[in-house]
């Protein structure tokens, strides 16, 4: 056992997860520890009953994981008018091209014992697919977008450096890329994510052995959806903020999925749940205050977030 930890550490990573739970002592670019994102934001009016919630709870609002069920289900029109909400009141947007794997043509994703394959793209025409996706959101304005597959993050990041793409776009990778350890968050870095969503249920230990390698920031579900367990980490917070910073805190409860497909929640469903979200961000900013009063989140619309350049 001693040999192979020699060998873990050699390679550079920890042979061990963080028991010690070390003081992160790494930052977002503004000195903050950590932000807030909200996930399902479908449509413009849900955006809109997001922002609006915010500001009556006086908390900021950093990130938008948005149009979950894909950006090919809003039109052009609708998509405009999502990124000049966006632009108008600095909130950052992670855009979801489409379709998803979950309900392509392809349906081994779909069964049981397929799911656990993983959430990849299924040949080179639905790579196309999706990038078309990408180039229409960069068209209308939009400058962050997620990622569920590691091969076409490093086509993606080859299409930077040839400059076939903006230089200014970034990628989060999704919770479906299933990654759970420092191995797996350190590689998607060095293929440029620019944060990455673990799978939800690791420990304050796992964490830390995560950060101890990385500097991107890990987006950590506090409220997760109840057909992926269905939990609740606000007490945890303030320790995970402490330990994993930098980190985006994401805001998910709900039944599952299908809520933010077009035969899911109400359109007026998923903005009253947005608001629910947002008084969660509430209690979360709350708590750190008093149990790590040393912590700070970054103030809303902070400088280098990617807010959608509208044409």
């Amino acid at each position: 056992m001693d040999k192979i930890a020699q060998a873990m550490e050699r390679a550079g990573f920890p042979a061990s997860d963080g028991y010690d739970l070390p003081t992160s002592t790494k930052t977002f670019p503004d000195g903050a520890h950590y932000r807030v994102e909200l996930s399902g934001i479908e449509t413009p009016k849900v955006l809109l009953a997001a922002i609006d919630e915010a500001r009556k709870q006086a908390v900021p609002f950093h990130r938008s994981i948005s149009v979950v069920r894909g950006a090919c289900m809003l039109t052009r029109e609708q998509l405009k008018e999502f990124a000049l909400i966006a632009h108008d009141n600095q909130v950052e947007v992670i855009m979801t091209p489409g379709p998803r794997p979950a309900w392509y043509t392809g349906r081994q994703i779909a069964t049981p014992e397929g799911a656990i394959s993983g959430m990849r793209m299924r040949g080179m025409d639905t790579v196309r697919h999706y990038l078309m996706e990408v180039e229409r959101c960069i068209d209308i304005g939009f400058r962050g977008f997620l990622v569920w597959d590691e091969g076409v993050l490093s086509l993606l990041n080859t299409m930077k450096q040839n400059g076939d793409l903006p230089q200014d776009i970034v990628f989060k990778v999704s919770i479906f890329a299933g990654h759970a350890n420092a191995t797996g968050v350190k590689l998607v870095e060095s293929l440029g994510a620019g944060s990455c969503n673990p799978v939800a249920d690791l420990t304050l230990p796992q964490l830390a052995s995560i950060r101890k390698v990385v500097s991107l920031p890990l987006d950590i579900h506090i409220q997760l959806w109840a057909s992926m367990g269905g939990y609740n980490r606000i007490y945890e917070t303030p320790e995970i903020a402490r330990v994993a910073s930098p980190c985006y805190f994401k805001m998910e409860p709900g039944p599952g999925l299908v809520m933010y497909m077009p035969w899911g929640t109400s359109e007026d469903g998923l903005a009253e749940l947005a608001r629910d979200k947002v008084r969660s961000v509430k209690n979360i900013i709350e708590l750190i205050g008093e149990v790590q009063p040393g912590l700070k989140v970054s103030k809303h619309g902070v400088k280098d977030l990617r807010v959608p350049l509208p044409g």
